[in-house]
């Protein structure tokens, strides 16, 4: 074997690694992510009966964002672990993204089950603390991880508006 097949081996086996670690990552973030559709019942007849601002995005557009941002997140998060979980900045950043993909699942009982949008804006504006803060937490360990972020705060700050204004329209 040459040096040269020896070299481009190991490399392939260390992308291959690191592609199936990402990947696992990317399912779990969305399978977990995902937990909360057990919740979302938009076909519901409160949910029908509710007033919705004229900028309510259709239905099918809620499962498109929110898996593409799973999926950003899971790299994300990949991307700080892999930084290696002796390091306390590691440590702290993978806490303060399992609380807040914590809080994020919660959103949907509360809005759609509880039928309470005061107490998902609540919850909403806590994830929006939240992610900020994960985001600093990132960027001290990997700066890309950060950014990967950045849209998940702008979906869920466009989600707090929405979510407002549904309590506000309904109140």
């Amino acid at each position: 074997m040459s040096l040269r097949h020896s070299v481009y081996s190991q490399a392939s086996a260390v992308d291959r690694g690191e592609l199936i670690g990402a990947a696992l990552a990317v399912l779990l973030v969305n399978l977990v992510g995902a937990s909360g559709v057990v919740f979302t019942t938009p076909e519901s007849e409160w949910f029908q009966s509710l007033t919705l601002p004229w900028f309510y995005p259709p239905t099918w557009a809620f499962g498109v964002v929110w898996t593409l941002l799973f999926t950003l997140i899971g790299v994300a998060a990949y991307l700080v672990y892999r930084a290696g979980t002796d390091r306390n900045d590691v440590r702290f950043a993978l806490g303060v993204f399992v609380l807040q993909m914590a809080v994020n699942v919660s959103w949907s009982p509360a809005f759609f089950e509880l039928q309470a949008p005061g107490l998902a804006l609540g919850i909403i504006g806590l994830l929006w603390l939240l992610i900020g803060a994960t985001i600093w937490a990132f960027w001290r360990v990997d700066r890309r991880a950060a950014g990967l972020l950045v849209p998940y705060l702008a979906w869920v700050s466009f989600a707090a508006v929405l979510n407002g204004s549904i309590w506000l329209l309904n109140a």
